[in-house]
């Protein structure tokens, strides 16, 4: 097992202010907190080279996980195993064995070219020159940072300087990358490039990651297992294919055909979402009709020129589970 959580805890203390000039003045004498509970009694373990997404809303404790498993907080209970190391009491020797990416935190130096961060890093971390360079060219070839690297990283567009950090969080060959909204702020070829490499990493080199991301093309890109947690609480582990499974029922059927002016009758379990002479798009809740015995009926009813058959969508399941689950 190369990572076990068990019992994670967490709270925060957070001052309580009104507004107003009276409410401020009074909160220099005497303030009031409100204690946020972020963790509650989470538990998990994680397989070497799986790719696990760790998924829920804002403020659902999943940065909070991230940072305790990077030995960034200490919980308040709780133990977290990884590689035989618990990473906020080894941390000197634990961090050599991660990449960590927060999406809105960077590990760049600002005011100074992003080779120079690297070079840094490379000091820091004590990586042999020929394996740094090595991993310099991978990285620069496989996220386009050729042009980047004389560049301030204050100069930067958001989207290069998340290809910056995702490389710098590699440089040192970890075994565990924890990845934080890594695509926030990248255009769509930048997400399909920065997916593969991900992909790349974990195949070639065996590398665990652990991605949360409010992105569900990522998630569906990426992982086979999701953990879903909400209000602190640990709700869903599970496989991607089972949880569309429970929760992807419905699928969308889109039919084109030749001019047709009246509207066909539908099996039950099928409904219409728009119409038009010469196409349809229905949607197709199979725990209760066959999508065969749908498309059969069509096809009996209208002359037919084109059909496509959708799963419902990753985000429209995401949505549903928490709505089920009151988060």
């Amino acid at each position: 097992m190369l990572i076990r959580v068990e019992g994670l805890s967490k709270s925060f203390k957070v001052a309580k202010r009104s507004t107003g000039l009276r409410e401020g003045f009074k909160a220099l004498f005497f303030r009031e907190y409100l204690h946020v509970q972020a963790l509650k009694d989470i538990s998990f373990s994680i397989e070497p080279g799986e790719i696990v997404g760790y998924i829920g809303p804002n403020g659902a404790g999943k940065s909070t996980t991230i940072k305790v498993m990077s030995g960034i907080l200490v919980p308040d209970d709780g133990t977290c195993s990884i590689m035989g190391f618990t990473p906020w009491k080894d941390r000197v020797q634990y961090v050599k064995n991660i990449g960590v990416v927060f999406g809105q935190r960077s590990q760049l130096w600002w005011d100074v070219p992003v080779v120079d961060s690297f070079e840094l890093l490379r000091d820091i971390y004590k990586i042999p020159e020929k394996e740094y360079k090595e991993t310099i060219d991978l990285l620069a070839a496989s996220l386009d940072l050729n042009e980047l690297f004389n560049i301030p990283v204050r100069q930067l567009s958001l989207g290069q300087r998340m290809r910056c950090e995702i490389a710098a969080s590699l440089l040192h060959s970890p075994k565990i990358l924890f990845l934080d909204e890594p695509t926030i702020g990248l255009d769509a070829v930048s997400k399909i490039a920065v997916r593969q490499f991900i992909k790349t990493i974990n195949k070639q080199k065996g590398v665990t990651v652990i991605l949360t991301t409010h992105d569900m093309n990522d998630i569906e890109a990426l992982a086979d297992r999701v953990i879903l947690i909400g209000k602190g609480s640990l709700l869903y582990d599970g496989k991607l294919n089972e949880l569309r499974e429970r929760f992807g029922t419905n699928k969308t059927i889109t039919v084109d055909y030749r001019e047709n002016p009246n509207r066909f009758v539908l099996p039950s379990g099928t409904s219409l979402i728009s119409w038009s002479t010469e196409r349809a798009v229905l949607s197709v809740n199979t725990e209760q009709v066959v999508i065969s015995e749908v498309v059969a009926q069509l096809s009996n009813t209208v002359d037919l020129v084109d059909m496509e058959i959708e799963s419902q969508p990753i985000e429209e399941i995401i949505v549903q589970l928490y709505k089920d689950y009151q988060i």
